[in-house]
């Protein structure tokens, strides 16, 4: 089957068409903007890319167009694919229809961490020998790919202590079941709560029908489809009311908006993480290490499981693995394989990612895009770094407020508490439907707003000293800001 897909270059859609072309289909897009790491990813895959809406494209001839919710009426060849009657659907339906049927789907929901624990859990289920397939709007270090199809798993997992008993002989339930031979039966999504196209305005995430369900945690976003809080947690209800009776969701236990979800109506056990009941993370190191803890509900007291020893940092990581690990158990992973897979976790790429150091001056690129988001990796950073007190270490923000609900302006109010442990900050306001100056002006000590690039990355390179830490947020490109601060600094430095 020939597939051609409008909207291509999202990390979505690109997912979709990494995932038809395992499959064996021929796979084409097109999209407006293309940049890495999607575009970087879908060429080595051999997919032809096509720049632009030309309705042109129509001569490709495929036999189904498939859409991404980037396009609405109005684009070009989406118009005449609709005058000239021809097939399409959705992204997420034929993900569904085509991949996720049949498939034990464990998928991770919520406003902020879903790409990072939908990586920590494919992760796990790969360090398990369970071989799952995945799509995940990132790039997990693990796998170097977003997204892939179930592979045959091996006939056993990998050979460790912590794999094996006492005797040294393998323990049975982690040796590969029999009807695995044809293929694992677990795919990984991250369930994304966005509308699923123009012309289904669903969330993404009633498609996917999971067995395993997690829960995030849940904030207002998207507010450019979603009028308020209330109608968010309807779309996770119905998420909910998809869930079999034999499943398992996975919720965070201090978010009160996922409680008003579940007391809605839930049919499926539930089990809860960052509460006293379920699972628990205590003695959290400087260094990101923790113990993990579990109690039911017939335990007065939780059971240690285990000490996860790794460089993330933040209590949100800490709540991502809980989460993981839960969801893992329900897959029959394990708490201790999790844990030992938690160990060669690598995080993901833009999650506070290094893209160079010059004259002991750190680039850092994360994906932050929401108050919440900017909040909990800055501190994190933070945490890593010390106080500017007692070690000198700055951190200089750098900021693109990019995503649909940021460029709306209803977070605005927000973004000053978010960066107050940053130390300056540099805040891009092109394209914006609201003031950044006035929305900064309660840290306009250390904040600043440019509306052009280059002058914003030559003010960055010019206060920038050794032992810096530019912490670059966006949800996009960013215009390549990244490299070009690198590039500058090493011109003011004279470095190779």
């Amino acid at each position: 089957m020939h597939i051609h897909i409008l909207g291509i270059c999202g990390t979505f859609m690109g997912g979709i068409a990494v995932l038809a072309k395992a499959a064996g289909h021929r796979v084409t897009g097109c999209d407006a903007n293309v940049y890495p790491p999607m575009s970087t990813q879908l060429e080595s895959q051999g997919i032809e890319l096509i720049e632009g809406f030309d309705p042109a494209q129509i001569k490709l001839n495929p036999d189904i167009y498939v859409i991404g919710n980037v396009v609405s009426r109005g684009n070009p060849l989406m118009e005449e694919i609709l005058n000239r009657g021809l097939p399409y659907i959705s992204g997420p339906q034929w993900l569904a229809e085509n991949v996720l049927q049949g498939k034990w789907v464990l998928a991770v929901a919520g406003t902020h961490g879903k790409t990072t624990t939908s990586s920590m859990l494919a992760w796990i289920l790969e360090y398990a020998g369970l071989a799952p397939g995945f799509l995940i709007g990132g790039v997990p270090e693990n796998f170097s790919v977003s997204a892939r199809l179930s592979l045959v798993p091996p006939l056993m997992v990998r050979q460790t202590h912590h794999e094996r008993n006492k005797e040294g002989v393998v323990r049975p339930e982690l040796v590969a079941r029999p009807e695995l031979v044809e293929g694992s039966p677990f795919f990984v999504i991250e369930a994304d709560e966005y509308d699923t196209a123009f012309f289904d305005k669903r969330s993404k995430f009633v498609h996917y029908r999971p067995r395993t369900a997690v829960l995030n945690n849940l904030e207002f976003d998207h507010a450019d489809i979603f009028e308020d809080l209330g109608a968010i947690e309807k779309q996770f209800h119905h998420l909910v009311r998809t869930v079999p009776q034999q499943g398992l969701v996975v919720m965070n236990g201090k978010e009160t908006s996922l409680q008003r979800v579940i007391d809605k109506g839930c049919w499926t056990p539930v089990e809860k993480f960052g509460t006293e009941t379920d699972w628990q993370s205590a003695n959290a190191q400087g260094d990101g290490s923790f113990d993990v803890y579990y109690r039911n509900e017939n335990e007065s007291s939780g059971k240690l499981q285990g000490h996860v020893a790794w460089s993330l940092l933040g209590e949100h990581n800490r709540m991502n693995a809980l989460a993981s690990i839960a969801a893992a158990r329900h897959a029959g992973v394990a708490v201790e394989v999790s844990i030992a897979a938690l160990t060669e976790f690598k995080n993901v790429k833009r999650r506070m990612e290094i893209r160079g150091v010059v004259n002991g001056i750190t680039v850092y690129d994360d994906f932050a895009h929401h108050p919440t988001a900017i909040t909990t990796t800055v501190a994190g950073l933070r945490s890593k770094v010390g106080a500017f007190k007692i070690t000198g270490a700055r951190i200089l923000a750098v900021l693109e407020p990019r995503s649909n609900t940021m460029k709306l302006g209803v977070m605005k109010s927000a973004l000053p508490a978010s960066l107050q442990e940053a130390d300056l900050v540099f805040c891009y306001g092109a394209n914006l439907g609201w003031d950044a100056v006035e929305a900064l002006s309660a840290i306009k000590d250390k904040a600043t707003v440019y509306e052009d690039l280059n002058i914003m990355v030559a003010a960055i390179t010019e206060v920038a000293q050794a032992g810096d830490y530019v912490l670059v947020m966006s949800n996009g490109g960013f215009g390549g800001v990244h490299q070009k601060i690198l590039d500058a600094l090493r011109v003011k430095f004279q470095v190779e």
